[in-house]
């Protein structure tokens, strides 16, 4: 494995400060550049960790202003419209990570990958918190024998900000993309106006009032699982945690209805909850997906290609840490 640092491209924001905490932990030699604008922010972030480096980061220039200094893998966590990260990724030939594009905006990564196949690997880290949907949905599916439905009810407690890129990036997204991309009866189309309308119970059976949302989970688990019905909805409100006097949290509420392998019908519901908001469980997935594609966790490092996060997150893994960092999987009744 290469003793380059990994660059992490808006590490010194929210997202960063968890990436960071999770590699330093797990891995205490790990050399980390943390890249961003303002130099004195990335240097002060940088700071706060053993072995990292801040340094200001020019979009506009091949090399990001790095000055041909090598890297291992490149992680970008915020909107980078320009590419910037990923050129630079490419024509150095190391691993891609970004996390804040929205699903309309992947086709510039995409025609990337296409005209550079063997480069090295890129990710497309937008699932919904890079991985906590999809790996929990994708080993509960294992109890059917055919997944007809999926609902995803993501609840976002109104007190968790995530750092000013991320209210970015739901910004940009909810401007932008005002319909959200469904699976309906084995086709794929855009809920809009009334039918983009929905609602979901939370972890204390709160019924949430919900919107879709178009989040790349609804194509990777449609893909993945052949249900013929995936919908991703989201509501802001007021957590389950919160509800009961205890500061606020972040829930995803995962519905699956279908065949169990007797035959019979199946229903299950399960949560993933952290308490203390989105990002860690953000960071927690930016760090194992890197963690994956430079062969730190002691396997392999990842072949060149393109890949969704729960291609890359081993559930048995994933599971470990996040029990680690303090996030629950719980089993709810049936609604």
């Amino acid at each position: 494995m290469s003793s380059a640092p990994i660059l992490l491209m808006g590490g010194s924001g929210a997202i960063g400060r968890w990436t960071t905490r999770f590699l330093r932990a797990a891995h205490p030699g790990l050399p980390l550049l943390i890249g961003g604008r303002n130099l004195t922010k990335a240097q002060e972030a940088a700071a706060r960790i053993d072995n990292a480096e801040g340094v200001a980061l020019e979009l506009a220039a091949a090399d990001l202003g790095l000055g041909g200094r090598p890297v291992s893998a490149v992680a970008v966590l915020f909107s980078d419209e320009s590419l910037a990260g990923l050129r630079f990724a490419q024509a150095s030939g190391v691993p891609h990570l970004s996390i804040s594009s929205g699903i309309y905006e992947i086709a510039p990564e995409i025609a990337a990958f296409m005209h550079k196949p063997h480069t090295a690997p890129l990710v497309l880290g937008y699932e919904w918190l890079v991985g906590a949907t999809t790996v929990p949905t994708l080993e509960f599916a294992k109890a059917f024998s055919r997944v007809d439905d999926i609902a995803i009810g993501a609840l976002v407690d109104e007190q968790d900000t995530g750092g000013p890129a991320v209210a970015e990036d739901f910004e940009r997204l909810n401007r932008t993309l005002p319909a959200a991309l469904t699976r309906r009866e084995g086709r794929y189309i855009w809920r809009a106006g009334q039918d983009a309308k929905a609602t979901f119970h939370a972890v204390d059976g709160t019924r949430m009032e919900a919107s879709g949302f178009s989040s790349i989970d609804v194509v990777g688990l449609a893909t993945a699982t052949g249900a013929a019905n995936v919908q991703f909805n989201i509501a802001t409100g007021v957590s389950s945690s919160r509800r009961r006097g205890e500061p606020m949290s972040t829930e995803i509420v995962i519905e699956l209805a279908g065949q169990d392998h007797a035959g019979l019908a199946l229903r299950t519901r399960h949560a993933i909850v952290h308490r203390e908001g989105s990002a860690p469980l953000t960071g927690l997935g930016v760090a194992m997906i890197l963690e994956r594609l430079l062969g730190l966790d002691g396997h392999p490092a990842t072949p060149t290609g393109l890949y969704f996060p729960y291609q890359l997150l081993h559930p048995t893994a994933y599971f470990t840490r996040l029990e680690q960092i303090g996030g629950e999987i719980l089993t709810l009744g049936a609604r």
